[in-house]
């Protein structure tokens, strides 16, 4: 058995689908603000984070004044252990040139970040190289970027090097305390990755999205409904990214090998949709198959390229030329 806490606000009542996320956190990135133990309660004071300015000090006092006692949440692990994963080395960036190539600048803004916290896995640096890549320095109109899950300020940071100050750079929290981070490298606005209408609005203060990188709760059906969501708002041409898929075959993320609620099972569906021409039989996603041009599975991740689904058509060009045997 295993037990997290984390601060809430009067009046929030968790759910265990919260409260799963908050151990893996924990298990993942050790004691913080965001999830913690009784060991690390007494040094829990959020205005100490030295990433804070004068302002997110004000905002964080604010919001200390309505907080309660630490939820404490006991779940089952079923889940593997992340930390046999982590990296034991010194040099992030030669790890990952090593086993993937040369990279773009991305892996330099990674591997040179100081002030802040990035966790990342290796593999999704190339990956994010290459569908985030060709959306820098557009030449129309400023990209307009979307993370769910802000944590820390240290992933928006990254963003924010890598696509320059003209992006529009949001990101999206369920945790009261990462109004902190607003303003820093990007906007932070809070409120739940299921909740359709919070999603909308913040869309529509964007002036509209063309990425979206789903580094949130991580849980099954919160996935599900950000995407069923978010990508009929998003550009033609656009890129949506969700990260940590790994998480689709435990339980406790609402997930599980070959259950229905595997994430991996919605994608299988979103192909078949695809292919409806086919096969006739009614789409499974309605609200996504006649805007879903591309799938890409990797890794922990699913890619979902956006733009209008023609049914297929082909032709024959040119003329046949029959050659007749002699005699």
């Amino acid at each position: 058995m295993h037990f997290v806490m984390w601060w809430v606000q009067q009046g929030h009542h968790p759910t265990l689908d919260e409260a799963l996320t908050r151990l893996d956190h924990l298990r993942a990135h050790g004691a913080s603000e965001v999830a913690f133990g009784w060991a690390w309660l007494k040094d829990a004071q959020l205005w100490q984070q030295r990433a804070c300015t004068q302002n997110a000090e004000t905002e964080v006092g604010r919001l200390m004044a309505g907080w309660r006692i630490p939820r404490v949440f006991k779940a089952r692990d079923r889940s593997p252990n992340l930390r046999k994963f982590e990296f034991g080395g010194t040099d992030v960036r030669a790890d990952i040139v090593g086993k993937y190539g040369p990279q773009g600048d991305l892996l330099e803004i990674y591997a040179a970040t100081t002030d802040t916290l990035v966790h990342k896995w290796h593999h999704y640096l190339p990956i994010y190289e290459r569908y985030f890549g060709p959306w820098r320095h557009r030449p129309a109109q400023p990209l307009r970027f979307l993370e769910i899950g802000v944590s820390g300020d240290g992933s928006l940071a990254m963003w924010r090097r890598y696509f320059g100050p003209e992006a529009i750079i949001f990101g999206i929290d369920i945790n009261p305390a990462c109004a902190a981070f607003n303003g820093q490298a990007g906007q932070v606005r809070i409120g739940s990755q299921d909740d359709p209408d919070f999603l909308r609005s913040v869309v529509a203060e964007m002036g509209g999205i063309d990425v979206v990188l789903d580094d949130g709760s991580h849980v099954m059906a919160h996935v599900k409904a950000s995407l069923q969501t978010l990508f009929p708002l998003l550009s033609l041409g656009g890129t949506y990214m969700i990260e940590d898929l790994h998480t689709a075959y435990w339980k406790e993320f609402g997930g599980g090998f070959k259950s229905p609620d595997n994430f991996f099972d919605f994608v299988r569906a979103s192909i078949d949709d695809m292919h409806q021409w086919y096969h006739g039989t009614p789409v499974a996603h309605p609200e996504l198959a006649l805007l879903v041009a591309g799938l890409h599975l990797h890794d922990s991740i699913v890619v979902l390229d956006k733009a209008q689904v023609f049914p297929p058509i082909h032709s024959r060009i040119g003329k046949q030329t029959i050659h007749r045997a002699a005699g």
